[in-house]
């Protein structure tokens, strides 16, 4: 079984110049130097996927430059992704090659991994898939030890499970999540520990209530439960929501309430301007907020969101996109104020950089 990869022991000087400039962007609002937590350098992707590109009668993995969908890099592995990806790439390379039933109509493959090595490919097609997929797909999964979904037009076969299942460790306890094929997950599993480990330092242990936006599939609400009375946690995405429920049945979480609204649907119902049958049964009134930890998309908060955040004591603002953290912290910076930062090298060997930052009233 693959083994996660080694921890990295130096900042790179990629790294070294990302985090110059998010500082750069932060210095306006007075933000303490971050703690800084790098990526191995290899294998570090828990998921990838790759479009096909075919010369003669082979199909071969292949990626682009942005913007050009014309000339092809062709890949035998790819360094990035985890070793068990590397490892399965060259084997359902030829179990493709060998099978006109796999190939046929073949045009994009996915893998999703765990730290620990399990593993699930999707299969995306051009065509629809007949009667003999499911049986020939069944031998391919059983040969690499997988779950295997096949994926057309209107059409989804699933071979095994349509998830796997992530184990992270945070504060002494072990945590289980289900990531769905297809549905947002931390890509870099070991920063990810690291960005829990961070959130639940900064939340600390406290008798009042957590209000989280964006939850995804728990990744934070699982941990953080433990630090809080109560959590009320919202998602908008129908198979993460589903995800979320089912990690926290799976670990026994039993202090959360989720429900499926938008950032900006919750800031209407906690304003009062209008009722959402979803939040049916929910008090509001009967929560104790006093810290809300958002993880937005990368356009950041909209302007309502930002205003409805000036009334808690505390945000944690977990950010894929220095640039629109800074828009909003320019938003809040009359009412809050820096006072603890980390940056998380996600992805090593691009521009983009994490990073984390409590916010507290002035």
């Amino acid at each position: 079984m693959p083994v996660p990869p080694e921890r990295p022991s130096a900042f790179s000087p990629q790294l070294t110049e990302k985090v110059v400039r998010w500082r750069e962007l932060m210095a306006p609002f007075g933000a303490p130097e971050p703690s800084i937590h790098p990526s191995p350098a290899r294998h570090y992707r828990q998921r990838a996927e790759f479009r096909l590109w075919r010369q003669g009668e082979q199909r071969h993995y292949a990626m682009f430059v942005a913007g050009d969908k014309r000339s092809p890099i062709l890949l035998d592995n790819f360094p990035a992704a985890s070793q068990r990806i590397n490892d399965l790439m060259p084997e359902l390379k030829n179990a493709w090659q060998a099978s006109p039933v796999l190939s046929a109509g073949l045009f994009q493959v996915e893998f999703l991994t765990t730290l620990a090595g399990e593993a699930l490919i999707t299969l995306c097609y051009h065509r629809r898939l007949d009667e003999d997929w499911p049986s020939v797909a069944r031998s391919l999964a059983e040969s690499l030890q997988v779950s295997v979904i096949g994926r057309s037009r209107g059409q989804k076969v699933i071979i095994g499970r349509d998830h796997v299942l992530e184990e992270m460790t945070v504060d002494g306890r072990r945590y289980q999540y289900r990531q769905p094929e297809g549905a947002f997950t931390q890509p870099n599993g070991m920063v990810n520990q690291a960005m829990l480990a961070w959130a639940c330092a900064t939340v600390g242990q406290r008798d009042d209530d957590l209000l989280e936006l964006y939850c995804g599939n728990g990744n934070f609400t699982l941990p953080l439960a433990a630090k809080v009375r109560r959590v009320l946690a919202t998602e908008v995405g129908k198979s993460s929501v589903r995800a979320a429920l089912a990690n926290l049945a799976d670990n026994g979480v039993d202090n959360v309430t989720l429900v499926r609204l938008s950032a900006e649907e919750l800031t209407q119902a906690l304003n009062g301007v209008r009722p959402f049958r979803r939040l049916a049964g929910v008090d509001l009134s009967g929560y104790r907020f006093a810290t809300v930890l958002v993880d937005p998309p990368r356009a950041g908060l909209d302007t309502a969101t930002c205003e409805l955040l000036r009334r808690y004591p505390r945000i944690v603002y977990i950010s894929c996109q220095p640039a629109s953290l800074a828009a909003n912290l320019a938003q809040l910076a009359d009412t809050h104020r820096p006072t603890r930062c980390a940056v998380f090298d996600q992805f090593p060997d691009t521009p983009h950089l994490e990073s984390g930052v409590l916010l507290e009233r002035r």
